[in-house]
């Protein structure tokens, strides 16, 4: 098994009592972190018990804990001893925060949970697991992980993290790059063997997500009107949402048309990116941009230019980094990205010395002195002066 960046924090906080909560989008890998934890605990009092099949959903469904209790010492764990509990897919047993409750302030318990919704796990967790849990979250695969799941060495690519462009770093790693490009970072995904296997897995992310936590996670029935918004919103990556605009396409009402967005949002799918203002000025659009979590399950759902591809890949990456913002003045004049408030930058799939003058230039209108361009292909005339996008990292 490949090792995520994030398991490092994970097992850090193994060791504490707190609940460790994972959450993020369905087939990002959580399972796996689960049993690598459990995997690391140095000790046979513990279980793993996925919430997805009916028993165990029924075992933590019990009013009674003393229920509980038996049933869990059915399955091998002694609760007068330190034990270790993992629960996969939490988010199937409503009351199951209550129960961890109970037993985390009973037992000497530690519980490894994970769920598929951010709003579910930091709303009904904080309420009901106030100062007795963290929650970590989960996403693709980033670059670097995504060339270790090639079992290719990243100490050199992380070595030249973010400089200018360099032709033998371009060379090692483009083709590598293209396949993050066109299929994304589900590990699932990332492992598959044949281009057609890949789409498969692709397919199977959109249509779990949408029959099972859509519907599981929310109150909302209309899965139809579900997959119409993320194909148009997928069809739109990079632009600025207008809830009017898309409700009337899709014939559904502007306020339901924020409360979808909201749910995606929250279950991982897409990403906004809201404006960067200095104060409130009149020139600066307010409206917020959309991403979605995976250029592969952008390709599967809609298509879409090259650029717009790109350009949703580097807003992913550069959420790695920090926070990200856009700036546009109403006359057009815009910044793709603004990053952690003080640096500009512009995507270019093939970057020229043109786009290093202009994005210069418009830094310094808001005051920046720090700006890059990045691009995906080799520029032409040697211009060197922009990061390639895979090393972006």
């Amino acid at each position: 098994m490949i090792e995520r960046t994030i398991f490092q924090d994970l097992l850090d906080h193994l060791r504490k009592p707190q609940v460790t909560v994972i959450t993020g989008m369905r087939r990002v890998g959580k399972s796996t972190a689960l049993k690598y934890l459990l995997n690391q605990v140095d000790h046979e009092n513990k279980i793993y018990l996925d919430l997805e099949r009916t028993e165990n959903r029924y075992l933590f469904n019990q009013s009674n804990t003393k229920d509980i209790e038996i049933g869990l010492a059915i399955e091998g764990i002694n609760l007068s001893e330190p034990a270790v509990i993992a629960l996969d897919e939490i988010q199937l047993v409503p009351q199951s925060t209550s129960v961890i409750k109970y037993f985390f302030d009973t037992y000497n318990v530690k519980f490894i949970v994970t769920g598929s919704s951010s709003f579910y796990l930091k709303n009904h967790f904080s309420e009901s697991l106030a100062g007795r849990k963290r929650i970590f979250e989960m996403y693709p695969l980033t670059f670097p992980e995504f060339v270790a799941f090639h079992e290719e060495n990243i100490k050199l690519l992380k070595s030249v993290s973010r400089e200018p462009f360099h032709l033998s770093i371009y060379l090692k790693w483009k083709e590598l790059y293209e396949q993050f490009i066109r299929f994304g970072g589900f590990p699932e995904v990332v492992l598959a063997e044949t281009e057609a296997d890949k789409t498969a897995y692709l397919k199977d992310v959109v249509n779990a997500y949408i029959e099972l936590d859509i519907k599981l996670l929310s109150d909302f029935s209309a899965s139809d009107d579900l997959y119409k918004l993320v194909r148009l919103l997928a069809s739109r990556t990079g632009s600025r949402l207008d809830y009017s605009k898309i409700g009337s396409i899709l014939g559904i009402n502007r306020i339901k048309i924020k409360e979808y967005l909201s749910l995606l949002e929250h279950t991982y799918f897409i990403k906004k990116v809201g404006t960067f203002t200095q104060n409130v000025d009149r020139e600066i659009s307010k409206q917020e941009k959309v991403y979605l979590a995976d250029t592969g399950l952008l390709q599967e759902l809609a298509q879409v230019s090259s650029g717009q591809v790109f350009e949703n890949a580097i807003a992913l990456q550069l959420s790695q980094l920090g926070t990200i913002q856009y700036y546009q003045k109403t006359t057009g004049l815009e910044i793709d990205f603004i990053l952690n408030n003080q640096i500009a930058i512009e995507v270019k799939e093939t970057p020229a010395v043109h786009d290093e003058i202009v994005l210069k230039k418009r830094a310094a209108g808001i005051g920046m002195s720090e700006f890059f361009l990045v691009g995906r292909h080799q520029s032409a005339n040697d211009f060197r002066g922009y990061v390639w996008g895979g090393n972006l990292i």
